[in-house]
């Protein structure tokens, strides 16, 4: 059955014709929400992550399969430095030529902010997650510092992995080497309001409260 929309009287009004006579005509109701949707600029959503390259040779984070969820992260080491950490202290260290190859050496207890080549851009709402790769944490002594760690979407500078050597024989990462993977995720940002926490549920207390 098609709606019927009535119209009240009130909602007609009469215009003059050529000939002196008068016809009616209808004016339709208009909601506030009509007019307030007048006034909003539609924004479409966010679909991209802005991508800096800084090297000529870098290239976008990329996923190894069309249903992989994670965006495997590469080193990028030619013609630099990288931060080591040990025992608290940082230094710089150069790489080093081996087999035609660019390679950052870490002995056994080190750490090392391992650079990216790129800066980049999230959608406000979205987070980087960076965590390690399976085959990586497998095959190698690669472990990932603060994992999962977070990049937010105001992250300005280079993107860097936190590594830290977890053998004892020196680990070797190679430039261009798939180090970790970042997966998005969406996240919620809300305002704490003062108040008083109570038991809501059969859980009463902290920690190992529930049992092993």
């Amino acid at each position: 059955m098609n709606p019927v929309r009535v119209v009240r009287q009130t909602d007609r009004r009469t215009r003059g014709q050529a000939d002196g006579s008068s016809r009616a005509w209808y004016i339709p109701p208009v909601s506030f929400f009509d007019i307030l949707s007048a006034f909003i600029v539609y924004c479409p959503p966010v679909t991209s992550i802005i991508f800096e390259p800084l090297h000529p040779d870098v290239a976008p984070p990329s996923r190894a399969t069309e249903h992989s969820a994670g965006y495997d992260l590469a080193a990028y080491l030619t013609g630099r430095t990288v931060r080591v950490f040990l025992g608290g202290v940082a230094s710089e260290r150069p790489v080093e030529q081996r087999d035609g190859a660019t390679v950052l050496v870490l002995h056994a207890g080190e750490r090392a902010l391992v650079p990216l080549g790129f800066r980049a851009r999230l959608p406000v709402g979205l987070e980087a997650q960076v965590r390690p790769r399976s085959g990586t944490s497998l095959k190698t002594d690669i472990v990932i510092a603060n994992a999962p760690g977070t990049i937010d979407a105001d992250y300005p500078d280079e993107w860097c992995v936190p590594v830290r050597h977890g053998g004892t024989r020196d680990l070797v990462i190679t430039h261009g080497e798939r180090i970790a993977q970042m997966v998005l995720a969406r996240h919620e940002v809300l305002e704490f309001a003062i108040g008083t926490v109570t038991v809501t549920t059969d859980r009463n207390g902290g920690f190992g409260s529930t049992g092993r």
